[in-house]
């Protein structure tokens, strides 16, 4: 008798779950009735703990997920280097003796994908060759970018695309995002205008090179740029923590700083130079290694601004749920992401609804593209990892927002253990 108690309760209690995903899922179409009718729409709304799919619409089918290529980029290479992996730009140099106040031979400047390396803190770099007691250098400075390839650009990334601008060279060795402010005569007036460097490890040594000279430092040798040996000494370094660094590119979805972890990515993977076939082997393998519906899938940059990148909802869900189940990576991956109505591309969205402050999620936006993905907390206390790609060619971008915000925001208010 308890037993059939006990089936009957656990057969209602489903009956009320289902009726409500049942509802939940016909007031998700009636939002997207008012979509014109040549929009495509990928859709997977996933309870991870309960391993339940609340909603899907064309879930396989391979779409352009624009700046969701960010969640490929910076979850794996969470998972391949970890959050407190340490991107760096190092001198170094062939001497150690400084007795004399001469450093014999060549100061090197090498960068290790540090993509937020500044003017101020190659000055502090320089700072600590004067508290070495160095005068002179008797070689050249060098500027070292070898840890990438130097393929700086590519052809593929979209010139003429509103959603972004023209990317600075992509290096290992960066100084101010590879750009540069010149005052031009325009017109009979002067303007400042910024314009990026053809070459940053020249560009890099020539202006460690000034900083040099303006604080005492000798420099019998010259400028160039070239590979450091081996066997050299580590002199001193300015770092970023890879997790402070994905915050920078999941929040504010910043393309040059995702180009730059891309190739870092590549070498940290394969032990070798770091370039974007490497990267696209990692992602790839990590798609395999965790079971991640991979069909249909192709990251090609790590920005998404080229429209060779294809990925499938199916596909941005499982790195989602990969990551939520990531005991270890989980918090530094969650909290890089923009906060609804808070910060970031989301700061503007969803303001005095249940899902501000609440969703956490990554944004995607080229011509004719508008993506959304993250995490939300329904009243209950349930999980849900939400994924809306739209492909149109009808509207602006602000109308597909409003549509996934819609979305989020009637998920933000479902109570799944009622019928209401």
């Amino acid at each position: 008798m308890v037993k059939k108690f006990l089936f009957i309760s656990l057969l209602f209690s489903n009956l009320i779950l289902a009726t409500s995903k049942e509802e939940i899922a016909n007031k998700i179409q009636e939002i997207l009735s008012s979509l014109p009718a040549n929009t495509i729409s990928g859709i997977l709304i996933y309870d991870p703990l309960m391993q339940d799919t609340i909603f899907a619409l064309n879930e396989y089918r391979p779409m352009t997920p624009a700046s969701l290529t960010k969640l490929f980029t910076t979850s794996i290479s969470l998972n391949i280097m970890g959050g407190e992996h340490k991107l760096s730009t190092r001198l170094y140099s062939d001497d150690i003796n400084f007795n004399d106040g001469t450093l014999n031979g060549n100061l090197y400047i090498k960068g290790f994908g540090n993509s937020v390396f500044s003017d101020l803190e190659l000055q502090e770099l320089v700072d600590d060759l004067v508290q070495k007691g160095i005068k002179s250098i008797s070689g050249n400075i060098i500027g070292d970018d070898s840890y990438f390839d130097d393929i700086y650009t590519r052809e593929d990334w979209i010139e003429d695309e509103g959603a972004n601008i023209h990317l600075p060279p992509i290096s290992a060795l960066v100084l101010d995002r590879n750009k540069i402010t010149i005052r031009k005569k325009i017109r009979r007036r002067y303007r400042y205008l910024s314009e990026v460097v053809k070459d940053p490890p020249i560009f890099a040594a020539n202006r460690l090179n000034e900083k040099l000279q303006s604080v005492g430092i000798q420099v019998k040798g010259k400028v160039s740029k070239g590979v450091t040996p081996q066997k050299v000494y580590l002199l001193s370094e300015k770092t970023v923590l890879l997790k402070n660094l994905i915050s920078l590119i999941s929040k504010h979805s910043d393309n040059f700083l995702a180009e730059c972890l891309f190739k870092t990515l590549g070498a940290e993977s394969s032990g070798l130079q770091g370039n974007s076939i490497f990267s696209q082997q990692a992602i790839q393998r990590f798609l395999k290694e965790n079971n991640i519906y991979s069909k249909g899938t192709e990251i090609v940059d790590g920005s998404g601004i080229s429209r060779s990148d294809q990925a499938t909802p199916l596909a941005i869900n499982g790195v989602l749920e990969k990551m939520y189940f990531d005991l270890i990576h989980y918090d530094d991956f969650y909290n890089a992401l923009s906060i609804a109505g808070v910060d970031g591309t989301l700061r503007g969205r969803m303001i005095g609804t249940k899902a501000e402050n609440n969703f956490r999620g990554k944004t995607g936006t080229l011509n004719g593209v508008s993506g959304l993905a993250g995490y939300l907390m329904t009243p209950d206390g349930n999980d849900l990892i939400i994924t809306i790609i739209f492909e149109f060619n009808k509207g602006g971008w602000g109308y597909y927002r409003d549509i996934q915000d819609q979305i989020v925001v009637l998920l933000a208010n479902w109570d799944s253990g009622s019928s209401d």
